[in-house]
């Protein structure tokens, strides 16, 4: 059976919490000092510690760095001075999750039941967490570059965990594979696993689409409709480019984060959940602070654990393992053998890849359609250039609102692309969609030479995948 060490110097609070865990399969041992928890964990080694904050001999996180085979042991702090601080430091130092007096006794046994039950599960996310040993392979992502080892390694010690995930990183990098990768290495990995893409949604239906909401609470809300973290519960949630969720609705989701619970659109019902939010983002979060785009409280409670997703410029070899691993995906889907030439791999060694392992994927694929048996450097001549994009300086007076820095930007990178849409939102870093949405707030500009003639001419066309 598991083991749970209850640490609280408050013999109601003791008595209370061995009745909720052994109710819930665990053998219990308890202290009401850190030097009896010593003590405790000489005897056995806990699967659970729960400890309080404020303790007689000490702060209850001095106790941390006494639990050696930490991968093992999930450490829930318990406090009744609660801050977005003390909450951060907490899980950066390894905790678990953390409770606020009163204890909420649904949210501690849905902690406890995510604990392994038996030695099968522990195995299972072991050897997953093997793969970084591997050659180029680690969950859901590939590559065998430094800093992708060291990602791999930051992924497998936070993935453990139930800290909040802050991914960072350009258009492209693979921040949906990292995001799943953690979620598949963790005690979650067999509850769902639903990504939301905030910048794809509009305004007008991103909260009914996260939160749900109640039949007749709108035009059109003709049957109750379950949000995202309703039909994620017990599982993880991402967020991916989180700076373009409408501020409003940031006080909202930092709610959740906080207590755990939320209410449909047109309920007065608290409804808990017990979610594991990733965030990501691919613009830097202090200018999207500075801009207006990202609340600091909701920042500051998403980066617990922060993590950059390398762009594919920075790892070196791993654009040929990359190129050839999405080449044996199009050679098996269409039974073919082809292969790229030495001539090809430098091509591709040589280009800046603004559009990183994304744009990588469709090079390779037009390049497979235009080749017979061999990917030469020819095949690959049109689309790749092998260098990065030259174009236009943009002189800007100190003093300028970022507002307008960010407009005239974005204006002088179409004009650079001759209005091509697509190709401007990849140099930018920024979705194809994220793009739209600016160009309708900015309005038309009268710089713009030229439009992209086979640019949609709309968002409702770029909606319907005509992009």
């Amino acid at each position: 059976m598991p083991h749970v060490l209850i640490v609280d110097d408050d013999s109601n609070t003791r008595e209370a919490l061995v009745e909720i865990t052994a109710a819930e399969g665990f053998t219990t041992a308890t202290a009401e000092n850190i030097r009896n928890a010593q003590t405790q964990i000489a005897r056995q080694r806990p699967d659970v510690v729960l400890i309080d904050l404020i303790l007689p001999d000490g702060n209850g996180m001095d106790l941390f760095n006494d639990i050696d085979t930490r991968a093992n042991t999930e450490i829930i702090l318990i406090t009744g001075h609660a801050s977005v601080e003390t909450a951060v430091e907490a899980l950066r130092l390894g905790a678990a999750d953390y409770l606020t007096k009163p204890i909420n006794f649904r949210h501690l046994k849905a902690l406890l039941a995510r604990v392994p039950r038996t030695a099968d599960l522990k195995c299972e996310i072991g050897a997953l967490r093997g793969e970084l040993k591997r050659a180029g392979h680690f969950g859901q992502m590939l590559g065998t570059s430094p800093v992708m080892q060291k990602l791999y390694n930051h992924v497998g010690r936070v993935a453990p965990t139930e800290a909040t995930v802050l991914l960072l990183g350009e258009s492209g990098t693979g921040k949906e594979l990292a995001a799943q990768t953690i979620h598949e290495l963790s005690l979650r990995q067999r509850q769902p696993f639903l990504p939301v893409n905030c910048g794809a949604i509009s305004p007008q239906l991103i909260e009914s689409e996260i939160f749900g909401h109640e039949k007749g609470s709108f035009t059109g809300a003709d049957r109750q409709h379950k949000g995202y973290f309703e039909r994620a519960n017990g599982g993880t949630l991402f967020l991916d480019e989180i700076t373009e969720m409408p501020v409003e609705l940031q006080v909202k989701l930092l709610r959740v984060l906080e207590i755990g619970s939320f209410m449909r659109i047109g309920s007065n019902q608290e409804l808990e959940t017990d979610v594991r939010v990733i965030a990501a983002t691919n613009r830097d979060p202090e200018d999207a602070i500075l801009g207006g785009k990202l609340r600091l409280d909701l920042y500051h409670r998403l980066n617990v654990f922060p993590l950059k997703i390398p762009p594919l410029r920075e790892r070196g070899t791993d654009v040929e393992l990359l190129a050839q691993h999405f080449l044996d995906e199009f050679n098996a889907a269409h039974g073919t053998g082809k292969v790229i030439s030495a001539d090809g791999l430098v091509c591709l060694n040589a280009y800046h890849w603004p559009g990183n392992v994304r744009e990588l994927r469709n090079y390779v694929q037009r390049a497979f359609i235009l080749s017979d048996e061999v990917i030469d450097a020819a095949a690959l001549a049109p689309t790749v250039s092998t260098h990065a994009p030259v174009g236009l300086t943009l002189s800007i007076p100190v003093g300028t609102s970022l507002a307008d820095v960010d407009r005239r930007l974005i204006f002088a990178t179409l004009e650079l692309c001759g209005g091509v849409k697509k190709r401007a939102a990849e140099i930018l870093g920024i979705s194809l969609k994220t793009l739209y949405n600016r160009l309708e707030e900015y309005g038309p500009d009268e710089g713009m030479a030229r439009e992209d003639p086979a640019t949609p001419r709309s968002r409702e066309d770029a909606s319907k995948g005509l992009v």
